[in-house]
C-alpha cells in the first residue's frame, strides 16, 4: 500500500517492486520451511517435518470428504502448495514494516487463473473433451443454448469470486491494522493481532477446500449424473 512505511521501501518507493519483493520473500520462506521440514527426514518425526507432516494430513482429511482420499493425495501438491504460500503471504502483512502479497490484485488473480486452468485442465483431461463441455449443457436437450452460456459465466466468475475474496479480505485486514498502529501503537493492537491471524488462517482455508471443489466439480461427472 502506497504511503505505508515498509522496510522493503526504503530500498525503492516504487509499489511495483515493493509488491515483487515481498512476493519472493513469502516464496523464499515457503522454501526454507519446506527444506526443513525435509533436511533429515525420520520414522518419526521431530520439529519441522513432524509440523509438516501434520499439515499435509489436515490437507488430505480437508480434501477426503470433498473429492475422496485418492484425489485428496494425487491433487496434494498443488492444495498444500497453495495453502502454504497463501499463508505466509497473508502472514507477513501482519507483522509491522512488511506488506502482505495478497493485499494486491494481481498476485490474488494469478492464483484464481492457477486454480481455474488447472481444474479445467484436469476435467478434460479426465472425462474427454468433448463429455466434459457437453456437461455444461445440462441433462435437458432443449435448455442447453441457455444452460451453456450460464455454465460457462458461472466458471468464469469463480476467477472472480477467488482472486476478489481473497484481495478483499487482506487487504481490508491490512488497512484496519495501519489505522489501529497509528491510533494506538504499543500493546493495545496485540487482541487484534489475534484476529488477523485467524483471517490469515480462514481466507487460506477458504481458497484450499474452494479448490479441492472446483477440481471435485471437474473431474467427477461420472457422480453428478448418477
Amino acid at each position: 500500500m502506497e504511503g505505508i512505511f515498509t522496510f522493503v521501501g526504503m530500498i525503492s518507493h516504487d509499489h511495483s517492486f515493493v509488491f515483487v519483493a515481498h512476493t519472493i520473500l513469502a516464496a523464499l520462506i515457503v522454501l526454507i520451511l519446506a527444506k526443513a521440514a525435509t533436511k533429515s527426514l525420520r520414522v518419526v518425526p521431530q520439529g519441522m517435518q513432524n509440523v509438516m507432516e501434520t499439515y499435509l494430513e489436515g490437507v488430505i482429511s480437508m480434501g477426503r470428504d470433498v473429492i475422496g482420499e485418492t484425489n485428496a493425495k494425487k491433487y496434494l501438491p498443488l492444495i498444500a502448495t497453495l495453502g502454504l504460500f497463501i499463508f505466509v503471504s497473508n502472514i507477513i502483512g501482519i507483522i509491522p514494516g512488511f506488506e502482505s502479497p495478497t493485499g494486491n490484485i494481481n498476485f490474488t488473480l494469478t492464483l484464481a487463473l492457477i486454480v481455474f486452468v488447472y481444474y479445467n485442465y484436469e476435467g478434460i483431461k479426465k472425462n474427454g473433451f468433448v463429455h466434459y463441455f457437453a456437461h455444461f449443457a445440462g441433462p435437458v436437450k432443449w435448455l442447453a443454448p441457455l444452460m451453456f452460456p450460464i455454465e460457462i459465466v458461472s466458471h468464469i466468475s469463480r476467477i472472480i469470486s477467488l482472486s476478489f475474496r481473497l484481495f478483499g479480505n487482506i487487504k481490508g485486514d491490512d488497512l484496519f491494522l495501519w489505522v489501529l498502529l497509528m491510533l494506538a501503537p504499543w500493546l493495545v493492537p496485540l487482541p487484534a493481532f489475534a484476529i488477523l491471524l485467524f483471517m490469515a488462517f480462514l481466507q487460506t482455508f477458504i481458497f484450499m477446500i474452494l479448490t479441492y471443489v472446483y477440481l471435485a466439480g471437474a473431474i467427477m461427472l461420472h457422480e453428478e449424473s448418477l
